[in-house]
């Protein structure tokens, strides 16, 4: 591939990623009420997709072979025990995917 042909795809990407954010705005713009199904999706989505995380985190987790999916285990219980004392859902992926990762790299060898 050569540079013309880059730089008119990551144009492309660009473009339609701003124009993905920007489109919400452009829709709802002005003093009209946002309807009541964005407000209802915006209140169910982010536990929807946390639980589609979760699956997927866990998908192909097997318990017959070793590790037997304990550094899975750990790691979750670490990320809703975080997540329940500061609640803040960064931090507790980011604590749950390093300690996830400890356990992989250097534990469960």
């Amino acid at each position: 591939m050569d540079n013309k042909t880059l730089l008119i795809g990551i144009a492309v990407v660009a473009f339609v990623t701003a124009l993905l954010r920007f489109l919400p705005f452009l829709i709802f713009r002005g003093k009209k009420q946002t309807p009541k199904i964005m407000l209802y999706l915006g209140k169910v989505l982010p536990f929807a997709i946390m639980g589609m995380l979760v699956v997927f985190c866990f998908k192909n987790v097997s318990l017959v072979q070793a590790p037997h999916g304990i550094p899975e285990l750990i790691a979750a219980v670490v990320v809703v025990l975080l997540h329940l004392w500061k609640k803040n859902t960064l931090l507790s992926i980011t604590v749950g995917t390093i300690c996830y990762m400890v356990c992989v790299q250097y534990a469960f060898v």
